[in-house]
């Protein structure tokens, strides 16, 4: 049996090699972290400094310092919540669609013996289209009379021209889209998952089901919080699909859409800085609730969620 005081040498030393990993950790990071400051610091500090301003391009001579009178004109604006919460729609509905899809075809990937390389690539093609060609074929499925989508789902119809209709179509190809990409991840986290411990979970009478529940996804917790994270900080910026299929038409605007509206084709750059610092609050404070949510599941991380 070992001593308190035999234990305490060892638990020291525990201590001081990680504190090595750590600073050796943050030593190699530094480069990287210093040129990606360096790159985006400047634009995110002055676009700061643009939403403290009344400037519209078209009017240069009014410019003038106003503090937070533009947070006030944006967040009291029903256009800006309105789009927020399509935002908000789109980004749960999404996701939480792409997860359960990309968790059954990562199982199919990853258990799949025949042909597993070619699932593999067909189920990865959509991922590999460019964002803006996809929607414009999903476009012009979705035209009355010429789409084969239009006439075999709505043929006495234009879902594009009513609010619950684009709404859906561009949730639709949001997960097309991006469900490979979601499977991919979530197929990396698979490969943590030891065979033996499964073989030991069967022996012991768990089901597949619990097995699924009770070991895989466990052992999965840091494959699901990047594959979560990634794809809900994507889908808050969603942009691209709302552009061509609608393009911001029965308020299907998201907070992207606004600001890009308000920045480039106003000419408004007090505004519209503010709209992309808020944008930019609003994803930080979602990548802070992910981190904080599935702390202890981070790569590297310990039970309280440090690094």
């Amino acid at each position: 049996m070992v001593s308190t005081k035999d234990a305490l040498p060892v638990a020291k030393a525990i201590s001081e090699g990680k504190k090595a990993e750590r600073r050796l950790g943050w030593l190699l990071c530094a480069p990287a972290a210093l040129v990606m400051v360096a790159v985006t610091g400047w634009p995110i500090l002055y676009a700061v400094w643009l939403s403290f301003q009344r400037f519209d391009l078209k009017y240069p001579d009014q410019r003038e310092f106003v503090g937070l009178e533009n947070y006030v004109t944006v967040l009291t604006n029903g256009y800006w919540w309105s789009a927020f919460w399509v935002t908000v729609l789109i980004t749960v509905v999404s996701v939480a669609i792409e997860f359960v899809l990309g968790m059954g075809l990562a199982l199919i990937m990853h258990r799949a013996l025949v042909g597993r390389g070619l699932v593999r690539t067909v189920s990865l093609i959509p991922y590999g289209i460019v964002t803006v060609v996809a929607a414009f074929s999903w476009r012009y499925a979705w035209t009355p009379d010429t789409g084969y989508l239009a006439n075999l789902f709505a043929p006495d119809s234009a879902p594009l021209t009513d609010r619950a209709g684009s709404l859906a179509i561009i949730i639709l190809a949001e997960i097309w889209k991006t469900t490979p990409f979601m499977a991919l991840l979530l197929m990396a986290g698979l490969a943590l998952v030891p065979d033996d411990l499964l073989k030991a979970a069967a022996m012991d009478g768990a089901g597949p089901w619990q097995r699924f529940v009770k070991v895989m996804l466990p052992v999965m917790k840091p494959a699901i919080l990047v594959a979560l994270l990634f794809r809900t900080l994507d889908a808050f910026r969603v942009f691209d699909n709302i552009v061509v299929l609608t393009s911001g038409s029965q308020d299907t605007s998201s907070v992207s859409v606004l600001a890009y509206n308000n920045l480039i084709k106003g000419l408004n750059l007090g505004i519209g800085s503010t709209m992309s610092v808020l944008i930019f609050i609003a994803v930080a404070l979602i990548a802070f609730l992910f981190v904080k949510l599935f702390g202890a599941a981070a790569p590297g991380g310990d039970d309280k969620g440090r690094p």
